[in-house]
């Protein structure tokens, strides 16, 4: 495509972009994609929002298989060859080193790789020579890139021959304006053969004029009066003229793709508070490199928002959720399941507006999961499509359809959740979440003679012939060093509590279901563990040290609204944030077991607690006793039995994955399994509300 088509292309897809958006619907899009049929989303990948969302990268490496655009609002772009570009954002940062012996600049791009000054690596030609320049940061602040300075000197010292880095700034110097890329490339190769570090600039907004040449990085004035005068020399005749803030592309060539060979690609150094620029692919997707290299449908925006990178992915709608519903639930389930997700995530995104400000929505689970083209299925690509457009309403609104993995056989009422009324969300019984166990293992929970106690899958267990005195099975084990998990679940990055061999007996305390989104448990938990955990969560003090701890208010559906240690009420903002504050749990609807303490209930009626296994009054056929053993035995009144171990830890036993608010996603399944209808389901889940297709 020529330049002059390209030109009037990006021209016609950009206009109207006053503020950058559009509305399409409840939906703001770039103009450029409105013209695409269908609404749009906008999802954020990158971005400094503050206490509203953050993440953030240095640089932004994309990648397409075919051949693609760079736009500007100004009419301006750019033609690609398949292959890579990458995105960083102007600002202050630390020049390393310049050489030109890309060797030398590779390997001490290498020693700061593993360091928080994350190397940048470009290459010119100067003076007709090619020329590396190894480059630091991005940094907030000129005083954050002074400090910058004395690390990267000692990781990279051995690699310097003998220079030093320096502060580099976004103050820069015009020397000129051009109608073209030619003409612009043109002028920038006269300076650099004069030796004069030279960048062609795309501008991205206003003006006629497509492109300027820019020479300086200088972090003051008065070091940009020192570079116009060297600049005057070298090159006389040349009409240089200070840069406001300008919005543009800094055009370079990155030579850091790889430290070992020689690697190139466009590098595009963005400029400007109001700066966009639009990556347009040839349909078979953009990878994204620091997103795990995964691959996504529609167009790219790139942008400084709050200091930092942001990138946005702008796609229509019904492509976003293909990714979407095969990144939040198993393709393999029942149709009508996969339905009922695309349904409830089409509502919920249409419902969001403006809420992250540049975009609709972000690409994690703090909206909806989204991985773009590699969670894609045909099964769900006929789901959404047979829902397309379907949204659930009620009182004449799309609802915010929220939705969790598993709702522990009932889900949330909304006071359990965000302190508010029933309506749309209320509490349901969701039977169907059972069927996230099915297939799953047994474990053994055993009480081991050293005092220790925990869990063997069952397919290492031998039952034995024996049993206590109070009737409790024993087992052992088929292989050497079987572990003894914390929990009934294969955990890699926790260490088991003990190991078993064959021969040694253990006391069987029950069989339960491998810890999953149905039922689970978690722990155990110390009291620094806890304590520490607990810190900044809480509208009340936290206890220095916790010795009982326990749920002492539920809401409708049996989740905790109120845990206490102490005796004494943690109180939090929203109950939902328990799952967070108590060290990560699956859900709030639990119970919490005292690994050192046991509550007897007397003839007289009262209950009294007791800590410790040690001393424990013990009534035997020879007659009264006390305990001495490592480890005691309680069994409640309906044969339960558990071990009482001499110090204090916390076990939490629950049910459920999530929130528990609206849609339980492995109910769903449940009741597709058994003949039920996406409608039907849906409208289980979301009360007082009907399906429409808009």
């Amino acid at each position: 495509m020529g330049k002059a088509l390209q030109k009037k292309k990006w021209s016609r897809r950009l206009k109207v972009l006053a503020a950058a958006l559009l509305t399409v619907g409840c939906l703001q899009v770039p103009a450029f994609a409105a013209e695409s049929n269908g609404q749009m989303i906008r999802v954020a990948m990158f971005a400094n929002l503050g206490s509203t969302y953050k993440s953030t990268t240095p640089l932004i490496t994309l990648e397409s298989t075919g051949k693609w655009s760079i736009g500007s609002e100004s009419g301006a772009g750019v033609t690609l060859p398949a292959g890579q570009i990458r995105f960083s954002a102007d600002g202050f940062r630390v020049k390393v080193l310049e050489t030109g012996d890309f060797k030398t600049a590779a390997a001490a791009a290498k020693l700061l790789q593993a360091t928080s000054d994350k190397p940048l690596l470009f290459t010119t030609t100067l003076s007709g020579n090619a020329t590396y320049q190894l480059y630091t940061g991005n940094y907030a602040t000129e005083a954050l890139a002074t400090q910058a300075v004395a690390r990267v000197q000692k990781v990279a010292a051995a690699g310097l021959g003998g220079q030093k880095p320096v502060v580099t700034g976004n103050k820069h110097l015009s020397a000129g304006s051009y109608s073209s890329l030619q003409e612009a490339e043109a002028a920038q190769e006269s300076l650099l053969a004069a030796g004069i570090n030279a960048i062609t600039v795309l501008q991205l907004s206003g003006g006629a004029q497509g492109y300027s040449v820019w020479v300086g990085e200088a972090v003051t004035d008065a070091e940009l009066a020192a570079m116009k005068k060297t600049v005057e020399v070298k090159a006389p005749g040349v009409s240089l003229t200070s840069v406001s803030d300008s919005n543009v592309l800094m055009i370079r060539q990155d030579a850091g793709l790889s430290t070992d060979t020689l690697k190139t690609a466009p590098h595009y150094t963005i400029a400007g508070s109001e700066a966009k620029a639009y990556v347009q692919g040839d349909g078979s997707g953009i990878k994204v490199l620091e997103r795990s290299a995964r691959t996504y449908r529609g167009d790219m925006e790139v942008s400084i928002v709050g200091g930092d990178l942001a990138l946005v992915n702008v796609v229509p709608l019904e492509q976003y959720l293909y990714s979407v519903v095969g990144a939040e639930v198993y393709s393999s389930w029942p149709a009508e399941a996969l339905k009922v997700q695309a349904v409830a995530a089409r509502s919920y995104a249409l419902q969001q507006g403006e809420r992250f400000k540049i975009a609709n929505v972000v690409d994690t689970t703090l909206s909806q999961a989204y991985n773009g083209i590699g969670s894609e299925n045909d099964k769900v690509t006929s789901a959404v499509d047979a829902t397309a457009g379907e949204v659930i309403k009620s009182g004449g609104k799309i609802v915010e359809a929220v939705f969790s993995s598993n709702a522990g056989g009932q889900t949330a009422h909304p006071s359990e959740v965000w302190n508010g009324g029933a309506g749309v969300f209320s509490n349901v019984d969701s039977p169907g979440d059972a069927s996230a166990q099915a297939g799953l293992h047994t474990w053994y929970h055993v009480l081991l003679s050293s005092g220790v106690s925990g869990y063997i899958r069952e397919d290492n267990v031998k039952e034995l012939t024996t049993t206590t005195e109070a009737g409790l099975s024993k087992v052992t084990v088929t292989a050497q060093n079987t572990n003894v998990r914390p929990i009934p679940l294969i955990q890699s990055t926790v260490e088991p509590v003990a190991k078993m061999n064959p021969g040694t007996e253990a006391v069987v305390l029950a069989k339960v279901a491998q810890s999953n989104d149905y039922a689970w448990v978690r722990g155990p938990f110390t009291s620094a563990a806890l304590v520490k955990a607990l810190q900044g969560k809480t509208t009340t003090t936290v206890p220095a040290s916790i010795s009982t701890l326990e749920v002492t208010k539920r809401g409708p559906s049996g989740r905790a609204l109120e845990v206490s240690a102490n005796g004494q009420p943690l109180t939090v903002k929203y109950a939902d944030t328990y799952r967070s504050a108590l060290g990560g749990l699956p859900s709030t609807l639990f119970d919490i077991a005292g690994t050192g303490s046991y509550t007897v209930l007397g003839a007289d009626g009262q209950t009294s607690s007791k800590t410790g296994s040690k001393g424990a009054a013990v009534l035997s056929a020879s007659g009264t006793g006390t305990s001495s053993g490592n480890a005691l035995v309680v069994m409640s009144g309906d044969g339960q039995a558990r071990a009482v171990t001499q110090g204090q830890t916390f076990m939490f036993i629950g049910q459920g994955n999530g929130h528990g608010l609206g849609l339980s996603q492995w109910g769903a399944k449940g009741m597709a399994d058994e003949g039920y209808d996406y409608q039907t389901i849906l409208k289980h889940y979301y009360q007082n509300a009907t399906i429409v297709k808009e």
